[in-house]
Order: structure tokens, then sequence, then C-alpha cells
């Protein structure tokens, strides 16, 4: 299979599949996919899902592989390591970081926790393990609410690290959470006066929001919620045309599957490429997919003090997800 890995090799995206493919057979591989990657990514992933999906699927599905790549972004690879420690977990580019974990400083967070310390931290899973292990539990878009609502209407806590979100929950809930000041370089660019356009030109279209853009955006929204939840209500909804404020990768999976209906995406506003794609998944190419399978690497390495404190909030995540 060394073979495979030639510099320079323009091969096409059938013979990639193919190969990625072989690989994956003999090395006993699984391969997760966020619904933000390239749609040729998502294609041949083993399961496609959003965090919460894929944490599920690494705690309950990979326990029979010797391999596991997430691709995605490098904190989803820790994710996936916590929660499978035993197998060698790989991701197909180390620069596909996070904004919004780069947001939250494992060391600047540590201090604002410690200057609250009768406060629960609850933390969004995009953040990196340091971060995790700091955090009573963790949550994503899809069942953050779930979460808070979990704790006492008088309890005190601190939501980290998009306060976007952060404040969503707080709106929704009547709480006051303290919130961390991190955010989504993508979703911030999402404007109210962009959707009100796309809206006067598509006045039938419904308007889907994923709760890290800003509340003004939200406030335009049909449907609020994560790419997991979005996509379920453009499938069951009787409407055939959706404005969609969240990264464009979701698109994919929306078209794949209804595609009698339309999908719009929703322009960013301060963005030199015009474009709401995430810069960062877009680095998992089906190229380096096959390269990491053919040479095994990148590895994703977590020390066991840092798996240990951050699988607590994790599983404590999972099972109130249940």
């Amino acid at each position: 299979m060394d073979n495979m890995c030639s510099k320079g090799a323009k091969e096409s995206p059938e013979e990639l599949k193919k190969q990625i493919l072989e690989l994956k057979k003999q090395k006993n591989a699984v391969i997760l996919a966020h619904y933000y990657v390239n749609g040729e990514v998502q294609d041949i992933a083993d399961y496609v899902g959003d965090s919460l999906a894929l944490a599920q699927k690494a705690a309950a599905e990979c326990q029979q592989a010797d391999i596991v790549v997430m691709c995605g972004v490098n904190f989803m690879g820790e994710t996936v390591k916590v929660l499978c420690p035993d197998k060698k977990v790989l991701v197909p580019d180390t620069e596909a970081g996070c904004s919004l974990a780069d947001s939250c400083p494992a060391d600047a967070f540590k201090a604002f926790v410690e200057a609250h310390p009768d406060h629960t931290v609850i933390s969004y899973v995009n953040t990196t393990v340091e971060v995790k292990g700091l955090s009573d539990v963790l949550v994503t878009s899809g069942n953050a609410r779930k979460v808070v609502d979990s704790f006492p209407a008088d309890a005190k806590l601190i939501f980290g690290p998009d306060r976007n979100l952060g404040s969503y929950i707080n709106a929704q809930t009547g709480r006051n959470m303290l919130l961390w000041d991190g955010a989504c370089h993508v979703h911030e660019r999402f404007s109210a006066e962009a959707i009100a356009k796309l809206k006067e030109e598509h006045p039938q279209a419904k308007v889907l929001v994923h709760p890290e853009c800003r509340r003004p955006v939200a406030l335009m929204a049909d449907k609020v919620g994560s790419t997991a939840v979005l996509l379920k209500y453009a499938i069951e909804s009787d409407a055939q045309e959706f404005i969609v404020a969240t990264e464009a990768g979701i698109l994919h999976q929306m078209r794949k599957s209804a595609p009698h209906k339309t999908f719009i995406p929703v322009p960013p506003t301060d963005s030199t490429c015009g474009c709401n794609d995430c810069s960062y998944m877009k680095l998992n190419t089906l190229a380096k997919l096959r390269d990491c399978l053919v040479n095994e690497r990148p590895e994703v390495t977590v020390s066991a003090e840092a798996a240990a404190a951050a699988l607590k909030p994790i599983n404590r995540m999972l099972e109130l997800s249940k």
C-alpha cells in the first residue's frame, strides 16, 4: 500500500475513494466525519454527524476497530482519543484547528473558573482537552439546553467558551450564566441584514440558524439548532425553501436527504473569501485521508492525566444526552 502515496500524483476522487476503502478494510479502521467537512469526505465516512453524535459513535461503535480516523478538527480527535484510549486515533491534518477552541486558552479559563469557585462549569465540547478537564460537564449545541435544564434554577453556572450559544441558552431558560467571551469565526460573520435580504427574495423560505450565531441572527430564525437538528427539520418540514445560516458543509447532507428542496446559504459579512466555509474543516481532503491511513499519522495523543480529567465531563454529557 505504500505506493499509494506518491507525492504530486493527481489521482481522481474515484481512485482515492477506492484506495481509502481498501486501506480501511486492511487496517480495520473506522472513519468519522463532521457535517462541515467536504462532501466527498462525508460520503466515504462510516459515520457522519455533529459533535455529539460523533462522540456517541466513538463511545459505542468504534470499540471493535484498531484505528479511528476523525475527519473534523483537532478537539474532535482529542475527544475520540479520550473515549477510545486503546485505539490509534488519526486526523488527516493537524492544522485543522478551531477558532472557538482557540478563543479559550486553558490557563485563562482556569483563572476565570478559580475566580468563581461557587459556580458549576459547563463547557461547550468545542474546546481543548485541557479546558474539558476544567469543566464539570460538557455540552454540544444539540443538547446544551437539556444539560443546563438539569441544574436547579438558582444554580450558579459558568458557560464557556461560546458567548452566542450561552446567550441563546440564557434567553431560552431565563438564567444568568456567566459567559466566557469566545466565538466561532464562521458563525460570527452572519448578519440579520443578509437574512432579511434573502427573505425578500424568498418569502416562503424557512430560516435555519445555528445557535453559535449572534442573537439578532437567531431572532430571525424559524428554527435554531445544531447541525443535526437543522438537518432533521429541513427533511421533515413541509417547506420547500430554506435559508441556512451555518457552515456550508451541512448543505451537502441537506441536498442529499431532500434533493427536491432548495437550500440557500446565507452569505457572510466581513469575509475576504465571500463564503461561509470553515477553512479548518476544509483542510480534510480525500488525499489527506488516504495518506493518514497509509502512514498511520498524524496520530492524536492525549496525556493520561489530561484524558482522566476530561473523561468525567464527557461521560456526563453522554449520560445526560440519553
